[in-house]
């Protein structure tokens, strides 16, 4: 009876582990198609074969990191954001990639405090990969941690010297400290890296005018209006860069060239910013002082006027000082 009993249990195991062996295949196939699919950047699809494997296999959490990145790919910062959690659950220590990536995630969304503990984590387990400190220090500037982003810039620095973006960054955080010569020091490295460094040219432009050097920031203004780079931007970052950035490049430069007593100059400059940001007042304001120091007093006036009805109320003290 024994024997009996024994011999039905070896052939049940068996079938057990024969079931098991055909499931260990068909999510192994369900991975391996997902993982095609993700090549050729059919996320969705990716998704619903990643969907079949884990169903299969809950217990898998490089399924969970791989769905998450597909849905990354897709736009679904918080759907990424569960399945990388998940797949940190199931293996805390083994998901490096999967702190990286949900850190991403979180910076998209706003949480820099999440994102913060992300790369920490990150960083414990990942401590000589650069943009696990890269991306800590920007998400430690965007809560205003400026000397927390500087120490973590500093170390993605260290192990990559480089890191044009990073110095660039470390620059942004020394101006908000009020450091304009170290960001500038930091700026043109950046520019030394890239030459087609856009934003670098922009701030430094901004830098150099706060430390009085008004001709080096006319000339890196004008870099930033011609630079075009290659780098695709959406439509909505060319909207912006069209009507905020580039604007507010004729306008500062305007200002530098102001400030030099190249009158004909600014008024150029503060004309080509208001066609593209037609309700700023200070820039009527600052185009009226232009005009009115190259002698053009109804020029002046009318500028000057035109600031006062876009809120402007200083403009009515110049105008009784300087228009009646």
């Amino acid at each position: 009876m024994r024997i009996t009993i024994l011999s039905a249990l070896l052939f049940l195991a068996s079938l057990n582990l024969a079931a098991q062996a055909d499931i260990n295949q068909t999510v192994q196939e369900y991975f391996n198609s997902a993982n095609t699919k993700l090549d050729l950047g059919d996320y969705t699809g990716a998704i619903q074969d990643y969907n079949k494997a884990i169903e299969l296999n809950p217990d898998d959490g490089f399924a969970y990191e791989m769905r998450g990145y597909a849905k990354d790919n897709l736009g679904d910062d918080k759907g990424a954001i569960q399945d990388y959690s998940r797949a940190i659950e199931l293996d805390p220590d083994a998901s490096s990639s999967a702190y990286y990536k949900r850190g991403l995630n979180e910076i998209d969304l706003g949480d820099y405090t999440g994102a913060i503990k992300s790369y920490t984590k990150f960083i414990e387990l990942v401590p000589s990969f650069e943009d696990g400190y890269y991306y800590r220090g920007f998400a430690k500037s965007e809560l205003d941690d400026y000397r927390g982003a500087m120490q973590d810039y500093n170390k993605a620095i260290e192990l990559y010297p480089y890191f044009d973006d990073a110095y660039y960054n470390r620059g942004i955080a020394k101006s908000k400290l009020g450091d304009y010569r170290g960001a500038m020091q930091d700026y043109n490295k950046a520019i030394e890296l890239d030459p087609a460094y856009v934003d670098a040219y922009y701030n430094r432009a901004i830098a150099k005018h706060e430390l009085g050097d008004y001709t080096g920031a006319i000339q890196d203004y004008t870099n930033y209006i011609e630079l075009n780079p290659d780098t695709p931007l959406t439509l909505k970052e060319r909207e912006y860069i069209l009507l905020y950035r580039d604007a507010a490049a004729y306008y500062n430069r305007g200002n530098s060239k102001l400030d030099l007593g190249d009158y004909t100059g600014a008024i150029q400059d503060y004309t080509n910013f208001i066609e593209l940001n037609p309700d700023y007042a200070l820039a009527y304001a600052s185009r009226g002082n232009a005009k009115y120091n190259l002698g053009d007093k109804d020029g002046a006036c009318l500028d000057w006027s035109k600031a006062g009805e876009l809120g402007n109320e200083d403009a009515y003290d110049t105008i009784k000082e300087y228009c009646q």
